[in-house]
C-alpha cells in the first residue's frame, strides 16, 4: 500500500531544496515486512543529517543499503554513539515526541521511511504490524543491554566483542566490513582510537586477525576472540 506521507527531504543545508523522489521497492525483506511496505524510499547522501537531537519524531526509518550512526551529544560537548544500523536495521522508533539522539548517514544510505503515526494507527488492528514493532523494540532493549554489558569489560574485550558483532551482523562470518570510522568505533566503546590501533595490532599478532584494509577484518580464530569476549 502507498505510503501516506510526504516524500521526506534531506536536511543538509545545500539540499534543502531538494526533495528525493520515491523509488521502486523491490526485494524479499520488503515483502515480508508490514512496516516498510507503508514507506517511501529515500536517499541520504554520506555525511547527511536524517535527523536531530530533539527534533520531532515524526518517521521510522529502515535502513536498506549503507550505513547510519545514531549519538547524543552529552552536556560536557562529548559525543556518545548508541548504534550502527546496517541494511534491514530500523531506527527512529522513541518513546517520546521528540528525538533523543541525531541519526547521520556513515555512507550513501537508501532508507525506507515510514510515517510515525500511519504505524501506529495500523498497529492497532493489524497483528503482523504490531508484532514487528514489538520485534524493533526488542531489538533496541537488547543494545541497550550489550551497551550497558560493555562497561564491565576491559578495552581489548570490547574490541573483540565489537569485532564478533559486526561479524554476525554481515553475510560473511568470516570477513568483517567496518563502513565507520575507528573515530566512531571508539566512541561506540568508550576507548581512543590509539587503543583500538594497537589492540587490532595485538589481536593481528597473536594470529586471530588479519587486517585486510583499514576498513575489512579477515577473522583467523573467532574461538579465542569468543572466549575472550566470554
Amino acid at each position: 500500500m502507498a505510503a501516506e506521507l510526504p516524500v521526506p527531504r534531506c536536511s543538509v543545508s545545500c539540499y534543502d531544496d531538494c526533495v528525493l523522489p520515491p523509488a521502486k521497492l523491490t526485494g524479499r525483506a520488503l515483502a515480508d515486512d508490514p512496516i516498510a511496505k507503508m514507506g517511501t524510499l529515500v536517499r541520504y547522501p554520506r555525511g547527511a543529517e536524517i535527523f536531530g537531537q530533539d527534533q520531532p519524531a515524526e518517521y521510522l526509518y529502515q535502513v536498506v543499503t549503507g550505513a547510519v550512526r545514531t549519538f547524543r551529544i552529552l552536556t560536557d560537548g562529548r559525543r556518545q554513539i548508541c548504534a550502527f544500523h546496517l541494511p534491514g536495521d530500523y531506527f527512529g522508533l522513541e518513546p517520546g515526541d521528540q528525538h533523543a539522539s541525531y541519526a547521520f548517514a556513515i555512507s550513501d544510505v537508501q532508507a525506507i521511511v515510514t510515517e510515525r503515526e500511519l504505524v501506529a494507527r495500523r498497529a492497532d488492528r493489524r497483528r503482523d504490524v504490531a508484532k514487528q514493532l514489538l520485534v524493533i523494540r526488542g531489538k533496541e532493549i537488547q543494545n541497550l543491554q550489550d551497551q550497558t554489558l560493555l562497561l564491565t569489560k576491559t578495552a581489548e574485550e570490547r574490541i573483540a566483542w565489537f569485532i564478533l558483532q559486526m561479524a554476525r551482523r554481515t553475510t560473511s562470518s568470516s570477513t568483517v566490513s567496518l563502513p565507520m570510522p575507528r573515530r566512531d568505533i571508539a566512541d561506540y566503546l568508550g576507548v581512543t582510537v590509539e587503543t583500538i590501533s594497537r589492540t587490532l595490532g595485538q589481536l593481528e599478532s597473536a594470529g586471530w586477525i588479519e587486517s585486510m584494509s583499514p576498513r575489512q577484518i579477515q577473522l583467523k580464530n573467532q574461538a579465542a576472540l569468543i572466549r575472550l569476549v566470554s
